[in-house]
């Protein structure tokens, strides 16, 4: 877990900082909402990230598609790296205002940070990103 909440904290921060991002929301970054009370309730920040692409929904479809180190998936958690964006998969029945209701935005995308070198990850991300412009 300490390795993959060390590449889910790399990740986080190179997404933070990309031009094709919105927002990212990582407990173990300063800028996330809940961060100072996740540093006292956690002992670790996860390996869950979750962020905005920039555009809408094709963005996000066309960004999971260029993935090649991230794998798709509807269930997060593994020690190998996984990408979803609930609008398009898992809440892709829920009425469009029923999602907006529950802060399910078409740009957004959760990963599941895994062991992989955290060089490759980035990589990954970078071109998936670029490929979404």
């Amino acid at each position: 877990m300490a390795a993959a909440a060390s590449n889910a904290m790399a990740v986080a921060t190179f997404l933070e900082s990309h031009s094709l991002v919105d927002k990212v929301l990582y407990p173990g970054l300063v800028s996330h909402p809940q961060h100072k009370l996740a540093a006292t309730q956690m002992s670790g920040p996860g390996a869950m990230v979750t962020f905005y692409v920039k555009g809408g929904v094709a963005e996000a479809r066309t960004f999971l598609s260029s993935l090649k180190v991230f794998a798709l998936a509807e269930s997060l958690g593994a020690v190998e790296s996984l990408a979803e964006s609930p609008a398009i998969m898992t809440h892709q029945n829920v009425p469009v205002e029923r999602r907006k209701e529950l802060g399910i935005d078409d740009r957004m995308v959760r990963l599941s940070v895994g062991l992989e070198g955290v060089d490759d990850l980035i990589a990954d991300l970078d071109y998936a990103l670029q490929q979404s412009k």
